[in-house]
């Protein structure tokens, strides 16, 4: 039997949860001219917003639109700070019932997950799989193409109506996810939960109707691992067909692949071998790029942080060098 989600929509667009929103939201923004402009008349606006949702008469403001080049071009479409703090106050409330819901080796965009962990995973389940490096262990690694991009709304909305039933939050959300032209917009904190609940009925699918045990996925980006190379072949078409018709999704062409565990596999920026992992080539060139033009101790400190997982002895000295 499904859960269903408790909350109202009093709870969404209350007064409270709006300020401990903006509390939240603010964090590390307020410099920006846009939220300083807001917080002038901080009480004013959030009273105007909650009685705009209060009476229905709430529409989404456009999109301010740029591109960013890490590590390849994207599209990015910022809402006004408005609708931003409306999306933080929806995320606030639904972030904590869904996350229940979703699978544990789901580790994008959640709270106590993050890349380490899905690496550390990765390692564990290798280990499993291949018996301690006595085995041959077949790594599926798959992409989704254009992720963000081919959301499909009206089967976002469906997986939606299943756990929620208040239509006045049905609305709201409703009102968020059509106000983009075309599946999600990246610059969208409500986008990172939804496009965890678009992917949760892939992550059940594979898990329990495939019966796929050594499972992780990343946002678009996924592996699963076996000792049955046959079997991993067999199941990247029934991904694709699922994906296509039951999400309206496809796989990356030309970022599918099955491989050996021993001959390296490239995931989450790191290619991964039995008794070690070293930091996949073009990070590496990415992450002395971004040093030469920002040599703050604070880059560097992150830079190496990221090293101490895995086997950058030498790439540490670099960067320190």
């Amino acid at each position: 039997m499904r859960i269903k989600f408790i909350h109202t929509y009093q709870d969404i667009i209350s007064v409270e949860n709006f300020l401990e929103s903006w509390r939240e939201f603010t964090k590390g923004k307020k410099s920006r001219t846009d939220v300083q402009l807001f917080s002038f008349y901080l009480m004013n606006n959030i009273i105007d917003l909650h009685n705009d949702l209060l009476n229905f008469n709430y529409q989404h403001g456009p999109y301010q639109s740029f591109s960013i080049n890490d590590p390849k071009p994207r599209n990015i479409h910022k809402a006004l700070v408005r609708d931003r703090l409306l999306h933080h106050a929806i995320y606030r409330i639904l972030y904590p019932f869904f996350d229940s819901v979703f699978a544990s080796d789901s580790f994008s965009c959640r709270d106590r997950k993050g890349t380490h962990k899905a690496l550390n995973r990765f390692r564990q389940f290798s280990c499993v799989v291949s018996k301690n490096n006595t085995k041959t262990c077949w790594v599926l690694k798959c992409d989704i193409r254009k992720f963000f991009e081919n959301i499909d709304h009206q089967i976002l909305i469906d997986i939606l109506t299943r756990y929620i039933q208040d239509k006045d939050i049905m609305w709201l959300l409703n009102e968020v996810i059509s106000s983009f032209h075309k599946g999600l917009s990246l610059g969208n904190l409500t986008s990172q939960l939804f496009v965890n609940i678009y992917m949760n009925e892939f992550d059940r699918w594979i898990k329990h109707h495939m019966k796929a045990k050594y499972y992780i996925r990343y946002a678009d980006d996924f592996v699963i691992l076996s000792q049955d190379k046959s079997w991993l072949q067999e199941l990247t078409f029934k991904i694709g067909d699922f994906l296509s018709e039951r999400l309206k999704l496809e796989l990356h062409p030309n970022k599918v692949y099955i491989k050996t565990f021993a001959s390296g596999v490239d995931f989450l920026g790191w290619v991964h071998f039995p008794k070690h992992r070293v930091l996949r080539t073009a990070t590496k060139k990415r992450m002395f790029k971004k040093i030469k033009i920002n040599p703050k101790k604070e880059a560097v400190a992150s830079y190496l942080g990221l090293l101490k997982h895995g086997n950058g002895y030498k790439l540490r000295k670099s960067v320190i060098k």
